[in-house]
Order: C-alpha cells, then structure tokens, then sequence
C-alpha cells in the first residue's frame, strides 16, 4: 500500500513529565530482555509509532505527546480525517452516529510525522522503538505479534485479544523475541489498587467472598440505532478495518467506536468489565476462574447491536470467591453505594473509588446466632492530592520500562489473563451454559462446543 507522508507544522510543546509513585509501591523484577537498541530520536528520545488514532488513540496520543521523551514518528489509521488529525473532513455520517466521541484532533508536532493506511509500513521503520496498538479489537494480536517480530516495544490497549488462543499467542510472542509489553489496563498503575492488593491479601476486611462491579448506561430505546447497509465512506479502507473477520456490507454504526457492540470486533464486557476483573485479580491475588455461568439477552434496546443489552456473568474463583459482573445497557442508576467495586468480606466491605480514587469501609454487623456489633470501624479514603490521571501514569510506566527493560505494571501474562476473564464470559453466554475452566491448559473441561469459541478461522490473508 502506497505511503501518504505529509510534514507538519512545528511547534514547541510544553511537556510535562509524571513521576510514578506507584512504581515504588510495586516493586516490580527485572526481565532478562536486551538493552534498548541505540537507534534513538534527537536528543535520545524514545520514537513512538501509532497504530489507530480513532477514539482511544487520540488520548493516547496525547499522553504520549506530554511525555519529554518521546518522539512521535509515525501514525496510521484506515481513515484518512483520524490520519491526518483533520476534524473539518469527518464525514457528517460519523459526526451524527457517535458525536463526542470523534477525537478533536488538530495536534501540532514538533517534526515531521510519516503518515500510512497499512500498519505494516510503520513496523518496517528501523527508526521507531515503540509502537502504541488503538486499533479495534479483532486487530490486537496481529498488529501486536508482528510489532513483536519487527523489533519493537508495545503498547497495546485493552482488551488484549478476542479470542484466548490469540491471546496466548501474544504472550508467546512477547516472550520469545524479548519485547517490553504494556496492556492498557492502567488501574494497574494506580497506588490506591498496589496498597489495597497488600491491605486486603492481609485480610482487611475478613475472608471475601463475593466481589460485584457493573456496567451500566441506559441506552433505551434506540442504542447504537439501525442502519441500512451502504458503500463505505470513500475515506475508509473498509477491507483493512475488517481485517481477518469475515468481509460483510459496511453500516455506519460500527466503524467508528460502535464496533464495540458488535460480537465480531468486541463486546462490552470487554470493553468495561475487564478493567473490573483485572483490578479484582490483582486485589484477591487471583489467577483465572474456575467455572463461569452468565445469562441476559437483547431484552429492551432496539438496534443493530449483536451482544446483550443486559447481561449478568458469575464468575467462580479459586479461594472461594463468586465474582458478579453485571452489564446493564438498558436501565440506569448505579448499583453499588459507592465507586466501581464492591468487595464483601466477613468483616465488612470494601468500596473502591473510579479509578483507584479512595475507598470506603462499611463495617459489617453480626448476623444470625452471631454477636450484632460492628466487626470492624468504619474507614474512608479519600483519592490522592493532584487528581492522577493513571492513562498518563500508565505512558510513563512504560516509557520508563522500555529504557530499563523491567517488567510494565501490565504485563502481557497479566493483560492476557485478565482479558480471558471477559472472552469466558462471551463465552458461557454464546453456549448458554456453565463452563468448568482449566486455566493451566486454558481449555474448558465440560463443553466440546466451547472450546470451538477459543479461536476463530481468519480471512485470508490474515494470520497470526
């Protein structure tokens, strides 16, 4: 596919680098992996290519922009108007489908900044350390292993995969050509989650026994709407944007951002509820369940979707614990008394602020046959001074990893374990049944037909 490089107009930019106290509070080991190569931008800055700069990809992108070390060299996008950072080019059609969510963009580089449709032009680059993966989910592990194959650093974002074979295959690839990995799911850069992982593992609260977190948005009536098939915008490569999933007509309600309620590309369990699953792991000091059960449907919202509008998942994990993952995209009004987790414990529970930002204690009384007072005092945390944005915490980290060679706060075993989560759940609703999970052998136990989900037959001529 043929270059599209347009120099841009320079500007210095005032960046500002975050210091990460979460790295001390994590005490992360070294990786025998190779000193970064020599090849390195002016004044030793660490070059970063884009792969996607839709949505995600923007606030990605300008996280890394604020960082003094790095050098953006490369971008690449399948839409020219993302490519070339133009909002006055949007087609109409995207504008009226997804609205906020189409990036402002506009940004100025300091230096010329090579443009290219075909993400492969960027990995053949010999002067780029790094890569930032935006691009939907179903182009994860393909863009992701032959970033690893080509020599570079990754970033790539959240959820690591669709399917669990592809998955496993990343982590593979990661390790055996020695590459520095960061998945997005950046609550791992949170200092509230690493003391919280210490205090609850010290049994803050008792023995947890139930662990509950939520999606909810009420997208009634219409959701993501229904659109006719039609031509693809002629600033589309729509035949790159499939990718290795099956070439079917284009609607303009999946392209752009709404690809995440189509089964195909994402879903919304692992959209949102991997952030959730990944904090609790770290937290509970868990692997991966042991059986996952999961029930719902298109119950209310009338549109084009082809995941569930309501959706509730139980997940059975090692230590006793149930967690519960509930999905609702057809109602409003949050679940829990505060933040995004809810950790019940014999004691009392744990509420965990968005993000990592604080926690609240609820002692718990005794119940039946069982003293009545409070088993332990109330406690509330409020979130640290500065307002930390842990996206930006999460860019340093890695930064700071590719020069070093440690291990990320998000590894790739770590990212990959905590995506497996949400694709069993995907799972378990798509057989409608209760799946017993061997996470050594990463295959389902009691269902033949499951395990047929762990990958899916790319188009050609795409493979990993």
């Amino acid at each position: 596919m043929s270059i599209d490089s347009r120099p841009t107009t320079r500007r210095q930019f005032v960046r500002q680098s975050t210091t990460t106290a979460a790295e001390v509070a994590l005490g992360l080991n070294l990786l025998g992996m190779p000193a970064l190569r020599s090849v390195r931008g002016a004044n030793d800055k660490i070059r970063v290519g884009f792969i996607g700069v839709g949505n995600r990809g923007s606030q990605l992108l300008a996280g890394f922009m604020a960082q003094e070390d790095v050098q953006i060299t490369a971008l690449c996008d399948v839409y020219e108007p993302y490519l070339n950072r133009d909002y006055s080019r949007v087609g109409k059609e995207v504008i009226d489908s997804i609205g906020g969510r189409v990036p402002k963009m506009g940004e100025k580089f300091p230096g010329e900044v090579a443009r290219y449709k075909d993400f492969r032009r960027v990995l053949d680059r010999k002067d780029i350390d790094a890569v930032v993966i935006a691009t939907p989910d179903h182009w994860h592990a393909i863009q992701m292993i032959q970033a690893c194959q080509a020599g570079k650093d990754v970033y790539v974002e959240k959820p690591l995969s669709v399917t669990i074979h592809e998955g496993r295959k990343m982590v593979e690839a990661a390790a055996k050509y020695k590459r520095i990995v960061q998945v997005g799911l950046h609550r791992r850069s949170s200092v509230m989650y690493a003391e919280l992982a210490k205090e609850m593992q010290a049994g803050k609260i008792g023995k947890v026994t139930v662990v509950r977190a939520y999606r909810v948005s009420n997208m009634h009536p219409v959701g993501i709407g229904k659109c006719p098939d039609v031509t693809p915008p002629k600033e589309l490569d729509w035949d790159m944007w499939l990718g290795p999933r099956p070439l079917r007509p284009y609607k303009n309600n999946i392209a752009q951002y709404k690809f995440r309620w189509w089964e195909a590309y994402s879903s919304q369990v692992g959209n949102w509820g991997v952030h959730y699953f990944d904090a609790i792991r770290w937290v509970l000091n868990e692997e991966a369940p042991i059986s996952i059960s999961a029930h719902g449907g298109r119950f209310a919202v009338d549109d084009d979707r082809t995941i569930p509008d309501t959706m509730e998942v139980i997940f059975e994990l090692p230590s006793g614990v149930l967690l519960v993952f509930g999905q609702y995209e057809a109602n409003g009004i949050a679940p829990l008394e505060f933040g995004e987790i809810e950790f019940r414990g014999t004691l009392g529970n744990l509420y965990s602020g968005s993000e990592g930002g604080g926690y609240k204690v609820v002692p718990s009384p005794g119940g039946q046959f069982q003293p009545s007072k409070p088993r332990i005092q109330p406690e509330q945390k409020a979130p640290g001074k500065g307002g930390q944005d842990l996206t930006v915490l999460h860019i340093r980290n890695f930064l700071d990893c590719v020069k070093s060679r440690q291990r990320p706060h998000c590894d790739i075993e770590t990212g990959h374990r905590s995506t497996s989560f949400a694709l069993l759940a995907n799972m378990a609703m798509a057989t409608k049944s209760r799946l017993e999970w061997d996470p050594k052998a990463e295959r389902v136990t009691n269902n033949k037909q499951a395990n047929k989900l762990l990958q899916y037959q790319y188009r050609k001529p795409w493979m990993l």
